[in-house]
């Protein structure tokens, strides 16, 4: 994937919300935003996550979706992947930047709004030793993603790209949540990284299984790989 994480690595720089300042999240009543396709928002449940800075501004807001398919109950990592029971590409949810974001690669992201795609970095040459796991996020911008389905890996690269306005996809930095966290919304800052992340409830749906499983999740919001 146009050595996407290889080129994380290699980037740092002024952030929108410093990554030194303290972000809150809480869930509200509110439905998905109107730009969506009718398909995706009738997948999203009708609660966003909101993010705020320390001054209570806005910066982000996330929908999930009300259940997203998984291969497999949840059972920690396999090898390089933290989440092998999602298919590369699955829609996980919907972003709505109120201001200038960053991706884990500094690119800035234009206020607006953006579908989230589960990706799995290549195992390739230009890739090896890049980062411990392989699981992260891409934005798509959502007048260009309009379908549930699981668009092709090109298309997907490709309209990732166009949400950073740059030849690389837009790609954040997707984790497990830390040990003990309760599958509900929180914020979590690693002192060490410089990073900011949010942890969200995402409803997970395994075939055979009557309602979905709640299983913690952690988004990186604010910072960049060390340079």
């Amino acid at each position: 994937m146009r050595s996407i994480l290889a080129a994380l690595m290699l980037c740092s720089g002024p952030l929108a919300v410093s990554a030194q300042e303290s972000l809150t999240v809480q869930p509200v009543k509110q439905d998905p935003p109107p730009s969506l396709s009718p398909e995706i928002r009738r997948a999203l449940d009708g609660r966003a996550y909101r993010i705020q800075d320390e001054q209570g501004g806005d910066f982000a807001r996330i929908w999930l979706r009300r259940a997203t398919p998984g291969s497999e109950r949840p059972a920690g990592p396999r090898g390089a992947i933290q989440f092998p029971f999602f298919a590369d590409g699955e829609l996980l949810g919907v972003l709505e930047f109120a201001k200038e974001g960053h991706d884990y690669r500094d690119q800035p992201i234009a206020k607006g709004v953006y579908t989230m795609r589960y990706g799995l970095q290549p195992v390739n040459g230009d890739h090896l030793g890049v980062s411990t796991y392989r699981d992260y996020i891409l934005l798509l911008p959502a007048a260009k993603d309009r379908s549930l389905a699981i668009p092709a890996r090109k298309q997907l690269e490709e309209r990732s790209a166009e949400a950073a306005g740059t030849s690389h996809p837009a790609a954040f930095l997707l984790l497990m949540a830390p040990p003990g966290a309760k599958p509900d919304p929180a914020t979590h800052h690693d002192s060490e990284k410089q990073t900011w992340g949010v942890i969200l409830p995402l409803r997970v749906q395994v075939k055979g299984q009557a309602e979905p499983l709640v299983y913690p999740i952690q988004l990186i919001v604010v910072g960049a790989a060390a340079a």
